[in-house]
């Protein structure tokens, strides 16, 4: 990694508190009453409660829900035998991925021992703690013997991620890979580069599947793995083959699958020649492949090849799996991850790629619906639908092979429940920044001298998700950005304008500036004067003739005031009365979108109707199903306020226009946070589970209620997101920080994307 890099990766363990993780209570703790129940005396209910039945234990504390990241260092990543003390950081990231992917408490445990007897002993003992264990990073060959004995000794799942999150991950992708290329698992023949704990674990899985072992050769740093080779573990000697072959080369004529889980480019492009018909390439050495998919293309353009990163097509990544494997095991309570466990997985995820996909993912895929093929055999970590299918076949197949010891009865109810972990905290803005990526759009930004939106411009170049245009004075911005240490290349990957000195851009569009409000009061000087002072006004202007794609505007100053510009030379969409504003909320539960926030003092019903069709739209453009509520002083008929029957007007308008929506009203705002209190009041709404969409009678609620969330809840808010514009225009508050910069502007970039799907499938 280079300098910069590397310094930034420090900022983000170090800053603003060190780590990753803290640990939070969830039960108040706010009067004497409180304190009792949780420790002395309310306490020993529950210890007396475990002592009767061991399995209380997963109803009265957290251990059906704690996981622990279990590692003594002495393999971690590419950096090898560091220790345990140096491979925290990556435990902590490990235990991040299971909370954002899951929803899964995690311990991460660093071990001071190499002993793979005194490690077993330490983690062991350790079992009343936890619900599973995860080990991580342990160097093989101790890795087989650690986990093997483990699972002998404990009565919960111990599972070494490196070798099974990797191979279950592995089976699906070659699994759809082969029924595209038109071959089964009991034909084929393999051959890894690798014979590690993951590539092993590959093998063992595949055949499990089918593959036979005779087809299988295994190579690694040494050759060939052959039956005359000393001191082989029996995972490894059950591959050995009888064989004059030394070299990798020497064993590839007529392969179909090759795996790497090796070293960069240890596969050469003239070795392809030698492999079977439409082979199937899994290089998977991180970050650099055994052989880039280019290089394949360009010799073997009959391979399907998959990679470990996301800037290829199928990636293979062990987190499509471990967090929802996980999940399934935890809440059946297993006592064990067995092979019906894994298998269930790999069809899960295999089968993913395979059907057709939903809205809501077509959305997170970038608008256009990802379609089973070589360029896509396997999910992309994002997808929404990995756990709700995982973990339920997981859950499934632990009652069925006897290791459930708490079975789900039913499994609507339980892939309901498990909704809420599909859009938690940052995950809400993965699916959105990956469809900016794959087509980044001309952004201008209005501020370009403020040093929020330089970082943030650094963040969008430095992810591929937009191409950034500044506004403001060239050698301001230029002398910011070396003094914040930014790396931006201004002659290239950023353009800067300046209203008051690139007279060919700004002169035409100040003449068509004129001429759009030159009967609005605005004498000819003045519009003049506007374009170039006003770099709000020159940032629509770019985006009004064609020159942008997208624009951010204001940051500084007051906000209605940057409104007021902007709105007279960015038409409404056709059709729309009225423009409003939705503001987003990432909170730990998942992402609240309240709706208007800051456009519409007092909507009618019809303008409520309004803003929540163009509110819904927003919100699958981020890949979520909306479910909205329109809420009120009023549930569901209590009042017949003005406000209440306005609310109760504009959802028979909304059922009408929109009858497929999600979406119940007049309610209260627990009622619609809350499904239980909702159904104590009717008991037929329509909307089911937490609504994502709230609704509010007037802007100084909707204002109110956001802003509250946002300071007691310390919610991450996205927004205000204008609703209803003809074309991709935002107006940043002065509270905006560089990451709210870098959210809006991907949002942006999309919103671009999907105006010119529009535009190129309408007829003519």
């Amino acid at each position: 990694m280079d300098e910069d890099f590397r310094k930034a990766a420090l900022d983000y363990h170090r800053l603003p508190r060190p780590g990753k993780l803290q640990i939070e209570p969830t039960k108040r703790m706010a009067t004497k009453r409180d304190l009792s129940l949780a420790y002395s005396p309310g306490v020993a209910a529950a210890c007396e409660a475990i002592v009767a039945d061991p399995d209380a234990a997963y109803d009265y504390t957290a251990r059906g829900n704690l996981v622990a990241v279990i590692s003594n260092g002495t393999a971690v990543l590419g950096l090898g035998n560091i220790g345990p003390l140096a491979g925290k950081p990556v435990m902590e990231g490990k235990a991040v991925l299971f909370k954002k992917f899951a929803g899964i408490d995690v311990f991460d445990i660093e071990v001071d021992a190499a002993d793979p007897a005194l490690f077993c002993d330490v983690v062991a003992a350790l079992e009343p703690t936890f619900g599973a264990i995860n080990l991580e990073d342990i160097k093989a060959p101790e890795c087989f013997v650690v986990e093997a004995e483990l699972r002998r000794r404990m009565k919960i799942p111990v599972f070494h991620d490196d070798q099974h999150g990797t191979a279950i991950t592995v089976a699906a992708a070659v699994r759809n890979g082969l029924e595209l290329q038109g071959k089964t698992l009991e034909q084929v023949r393999l051959v890894t580069s690798g014979a590690g704990a993951a590539a092993l674990a590959c093998v063992d899985l595949l055949v499990a599947m089918g593959l036979a072992v005779e087809n299988v050769t295994l190579t690694d740093v040494q050759g060939v793995v052959r039956a005359d080779r000393a001191g082989m573990q029996p995972n490894m000697a059950r591959y050995a083959r009888t064989t004059e072959a030394k070299t990798l080369e020497d064993v590839l004529a007529g392969v179909d699958v090759f795996l790497g889980l090796s070293a960069p480019r240890v596969l050469k492009a003239e070795w392809l020649r030698l492999f079977a018909p439409r082979p199937l390439i899994l290089a998977l050495a991180n970050p650099d492949p055994e052989i880039l998919p280019e290089a394949v293309r360009a010799a073997r353009p009959d391979a399907i090849v998959a990679t470990g990163r996301s800037d290829y097509p199928n990636q293979v990544n062990n987190v499509l799996c471990f967090p929802f494997i996980f999940r399934g095991a935890l809440d059946v309570g297993a006592s064990t991850i067995n092979e019906a466990m894994k298998l269930a997985a790999v069809e899960a995820i295999a089968s993913l790629a395979r059907v057709a996909a939903s809205e809501a993912v077509a959305t997170a895929y970038g608008g256009a619906p990802p379609v089973f093929g070589p360029g896509y055999i396997i999910p992309k970590p994002f997808d929404p639908r990995l756990i709700l299918e995982i973990a339920p076949a997981v859950a499934r197949a632990a009652m069925a092979s006897g290791v459930a010891r708490r079975p789900i009865a039913d499994f609507d109810a339980y892939r309901r429940d498990l909704e809420r972990f599909v859009y938690r905290s940052g995950q809400v803005m993965r699916p959105v920044f990956e469809a900016a990526r794959q087509s980044p759009r001309r952004v201008v930004y209005a501020e370009g001298e403020d040093e929020r939106v330089l970082r943030a411009v650094q963040t969008l170049l430095d992810e591929g998700l937009a191409v950034p245009i500044l506004l403001g004075r060239r050698a301001v911005i230029e002398a910011r950005a070396r003094a914040m240490g930014l790396r931006m290349d201004f002659d290239h990957s950023v353009r800067v304008l300046d209203p008051n000195d690139d007279e060919a851009v700004f002169a035409p569009l100040i003449e068509q500036y004129q001429g759009l409000v030159g009967r609005r009061g605005v004498p000819p000087a003045a519009a003049a004067k506007l374009v170039r002072t006003s770099y709000s006004v020159a940032a629509v202007m770019l985006l009004h003739a064609g020159l942008a794609d997208a624009a951010i505007c204001g940051g500084t100053g007051n906000w209605w005031r940057q409104m007021r510009y902007v709105l007279p030379v960015i038409p409404l969409r056709p059709g729309v009365e009225r423009a409003y504003a939705l503001s987003c909320l990432i909170l730990q539960a998942g992402a609240l979108f309240v709706c208007d926030t800051s456009v519409v003092l007092d909507p009618t019903a019809e303008q409520v109707a309004e803003m929540t069709l163009l509110a819904a739209d927003a919100v699958w453009e981020f890949g979520i199903i909306p479910k909205a509520a329109l809420v009120s002083h009023s549930s569901f008929g209590s009042s017949e306020s003005d406000s209440s029957q306005k609310m109760r007007r504009a959802l028979a308008l909304i059922r009408a226009r929109a009858p497929e929506l999600e979406i119940d009203g007049e309610m209260h705002a627990d009622a619609a946070l809350n499904e239980a209190i909702r159904n104590r009041a009717v008991p037929d709404s329509r909307l089911t589970g937490t609504a994502n969409l709230l609704v509010m009678p007037t802007l100084d609620a909707a204002n109110i209620a956001f802003n509250l969330l946002k300071a007691a809840a310390d919610g991450l808010p996205i927004g205000p997101m204008l609703l209803g514009m003809s074309r991709p225009l935002h107006v940043l508050v002065p509270s905006v920080t560089a990451r709210g910069i870098v959210n809006l502007s991907a949002l942006s970039v999309v919103q671009a994307q999907e105006l010119d799907r529009k535009a190129s499938a309408r007829p003519g």
